[in-house]
């Protein structure tokens, strides 16, 4: 790293696409906070999401939409010698800045990410909690809505995101796992329930190990996709 890890600047890169619902919250966790840069990027939002962001002293840029496009794209512009990547229906908890640069420092780690917390009160999530944590905890597998966070360097290093439809936070976590060791905050950061609840919760969670286990067998992500949009999951 350029600088040393107590004071390296931290960039966050929140990608977005009409979430003019949340991003305020998510920006605004990410204050106050010491040397740190917000990027937005957008992936051409109908609503007023660049508008709201732009309320916030951060960067906003455009981008051609997918969520791995949008964070690649804000990485590369990023000039922090930590990457964050924030999704922009999550909050960070109060002193993550810290809490980063801490958990960097650990012997062996080369990425981070938080534990999980749903924003909602309902009794199920709670387990879908404890599930997400321990699989993190002891598989060292967490996923793009805990806040993933590595170096420019290993960025650069591992070859980006993979620009797939979807599964990118998958595929960069087995990417970085070959490398290091992931170290996992146990402070939560506090993610929506929405899809969750839109879909219900164990139907959810049941597709979400259905489709780690097709793309593990080899299903290529656009098919997975294409499963998706034609409803096959719909009786599940």
């Amino acid at each position: 790293m350029s600088q040393n890890i107590d004071t390296a600047k931290i960039s966050i890169i929140i990608p977005v696409l009409n979430e003019a619902e949340n991003i305020r919250q998510a920006i605004a966790s990410t204050q106050p906070s010491t040397n740190i840069e917000v990027i937005v990027v957008d992936g051409g939002s109908q609503d007023d999401t660049k508008k709201i962001a732009d309320d916030f002293n951060v960067t906003i840029i455009s981008s051609l939409p997918g969520r791995a496009v949008q964070m690649n794209k804000g990485a590369i512009l990023a000039k922090g010698d930590i990457l964050l990547f924030l999704h922009a229906d999550t909050r960070l908890p109060i002193g993550f800045d810290v809490m980063i640069r801490t958990a960097m420092q650990k012997t062996g780690t080369v990425a981070g990410a938080f534990a999980l917390g749903i924003d909602a009160e309902v009794l199920s999530l709670r387990l879908v909690e404890w599930g997400v944590n321990m699989r993190s905890r002891f598989w060292q597998m967490p996923y793009g809505d805990q806040a993933i966070f590595f170096t420019k360097e290993t960025f650069n290093k591992i070859g980006n995101f993979p620009e797939l439809p979807f599964m990118e936070d998958f595929e960069i976590m087995r990417r970085l796992k070959r490398i290091g060791r992931i170290t996992i905050i146990p402070v939560p950061v506090i993610t929506s329930a929405r899809r969750w609840l839109q879909k219900g919760i164990w139907k959810t969670t049941l597709i979400n190990q259905i489709v780690i286990i097709a793309y593990l067998l080899g299903v290529p992500p656009q098919q997975l996709l294409y499963w998706y949009r034609q409803k096959k999951f719909r009786k599940i």
